[in-house]
């Protein structure tokens, strides 16, 4: 019956790139010559003359533009699965997570019934000051009504979004009136560190979703706050967190560490090497510490658990990470497009390099992730991964190893408990996320705090029953008794979470979700 139930849960992980074939005849027309010279400046315009040939002359239509880009991006696959190309349109996005902010009004949003809800404004945002709120709901944009048009998020993002200082004109439904808001726009935070709070007296729990230039800052200022409230033992969770900007996860290691201990070394054939090392700034070098890892914590996160691992400053804790151990480095080109190449390996202080195998088949170093699943490595330790050429020694005495990425030093088996098929099919649609916006309509004021919204709200049998029937009728997932019997408590849990992400985001939802995380239980119970 568990394996019967596991087979709905192969996680989706990480797009893959399809790797793009150019086939041209044998011949050609007879006035069709394409003459390139093998060396020189003239050998790199032969993919722009094939590309000309595919246009002028292919069986069927081809966009040069698309081809040409994703040519590139197969070229740079083929030397390692994360150089990559990325076109001027996609740029900015990347950006705006890098660097930790954009340009917008600081509202959260959900498209329900094809209509735009606030389902938060961010405190001292452009959106709060002109008088916006949770559960209002965005019917006109400027000049444009978005309403049953069946608009998507991207449109609504690229609406809101501007420059700093310029206005955007709204027209917004609250209950039966509709009002007139005019928003200046702003700089907006793109939180990396998405909560934090105490989960007992003295143990503390932080939740850092990807590195970015602002995350070391936000990690600082969470940390101040949890030590007023007794913070002595830390749990960091990097679950999911596939890396960002290396001097994120540097400086957080810095705040652990002893002065001029090593962080992680780079190293490339035309880059110089280079030990990151801690300085004596630590803040938090006689808090104990433990570090949550997945298969999907990658880069910066395996280099912040490796730091720790390796220095024996810590435990890390959950399932083996991802295994990328490159470094990338972007590269502005003149059409405003960025070439990101991977310029060097990094290594964990004991010198070990945790990047896992490739073959120059993207598909299958992504693919790996499904490998996991099948072979049952997230149930169980794989010793096929101690391999004594890999092996390493921590100053401790620990043997650590690499070659595909960090081995937890505590290994939690992925909890399944009460999962089904029906209870991934109302996952992976809106019913929760709506029920929950309909449902906190008239209760956004009801609980002061979000300990007090977990101590006095229970879901009862009558709310699931609610939302067995609603999520029937709105997201077409047909009840199923007997799994509806299996998922009974997950499916509550997973309700009370999405309700408190709606009055309280990510702070609230964590708080709710931890009491029953095996992982988070099984860091509380080593660090105490």
């Amino acid at each position: 019956m568990q394996n019967k139930q596991n087979q709905y849960l192969i996680p989706i992980v990480m797009a893959c790139f399809l790797a793009i074939g150019l086939l041209l005849g044998k011949k050609l027309a007879p006035q069709q010559e394409v003459y390139v010279s093998g060396s020189g400046e003239v050998r790199y315009q032969k993919i722009q003359e094939i590309i000309n040939v595919l246009d002028e002359r292919y069986v069927d239509s081809v966009d040069r533009e698309e081809l040409f880009e994703k040519t590139i991006s197969d070229m740079l696959h083929k030397l390692d699965p994360h150089s990559n190309y990325i076109p001027a349109e996609d740029l900015k996005a990347m950006n705006e997570s890098i660097e930790g902010k954009f340009s917008g009004v600081g509202i959260r949003f959900f498209i329900i019934r094809d209509t735009v809800c606030v389902t938060n404004v961010l405190p001292y945002s452009p959106a709060e000051k002109a008088g916006l709120k949770s559960g209002d709901k965005i019917v006109h944009v400027d000049t444009s009504a978005i309403a049953s048009i069946g608009i998507k998020n991207d449109v609504v993002m690229g609406m809101l979004k501007g420059i700093a200082g310029t206005t955007v004109d709204l027209i917004i439904q609250r209950g039966n009136k509709k009002l007139k808001k005019s928003v200046i726009r702003g700089s907006i935070p793109v939180e990396s560190v998405s909560a934090a709070f105490m989960v007992n007296k003295n143990v503390g729990y932080i939740k850092i979703d990807q590195f970015s230039v602002a995350t070391a800052e936000e990690f600082q200022l969470a940390t101040s706050i949890l030590k007023q409230q007794g913070l002595q033992k830390l749990i960091i969770d990097l679950r999911n967190n596939g890396g960002g900007v290396l001097t994120g996860a540097t400086r957080i290691a810095d705040e652990f560490l002893k002065a001029n201990i090593a962080i992680v070394e780079t190293r490339g054939e035309h880059s110089k090497n280079y030990v990151y090392r801690a300085t004596s700034q630590g803040e938090l070098e006689d808090v104990e510490l433990a570090i949550l890892i997945n298969s999907n914590s990658a880069s910066a996160s395996e280099i912040l658990a490796g730091a720790i691992q390796d220095n024996d400053r810590g435990l890390i804790i959950g399932r083996r990470s991802f295994g990328k151990g490159l470094v990338q480095e972007d590269m502005m080109l003149r059409d405003g497009s960025n070439l990101r190449l991977t310029i060097a390996r990094y290594y964990t202080p004991t010198g070990r390099c945790i990047q896992k195998p490739y073959s120059d088949n993207i598909d299958d170093y992504y693919n790996d992730q499904l490998s996991r699943y099948e072979n049952g490595e997230l149930y169980e330790v794989d010793s096929t991964f101690f391999n004594d050429s890999l092996k390493f020694v921590t100053p401790g005495g620990k043997v650590v190893y690499g070659g595909g990425g960090i081995m937890p030093d505590i290994f939690v088996p992925y909890d399944t408990t009460g999962t089904s098929w029906y209870f991934t099919q109302l996952r992976y649609s809106a019913a929760f996320t709506t029920f929950a916006f309909d449902f906190v309509q008239d209760k956004r004021t009801k609980w002061r705090s979000v300990k007090e919204y977990i101590r006095e709200f229970k879901v009862s049998d009558d709310i699931l029953n609610q939302f067995v029937a609603f999520a029937e009728e709105e997201s077409k997932v047909q009840k199923n008794a007997k799994d509806l019997a299996i998922s009974k408590k997950l499916i509550k849990q997973t309700i009370k979470g999405e309700v408190a992400r709606q009055l309280w985001v990510e702070q609230g939802y964590y708080q709710v979700r931890i009491e029953d995380d095996a992982d988070v239980k099984e860091a509380v119970k080593a660090l105490q």
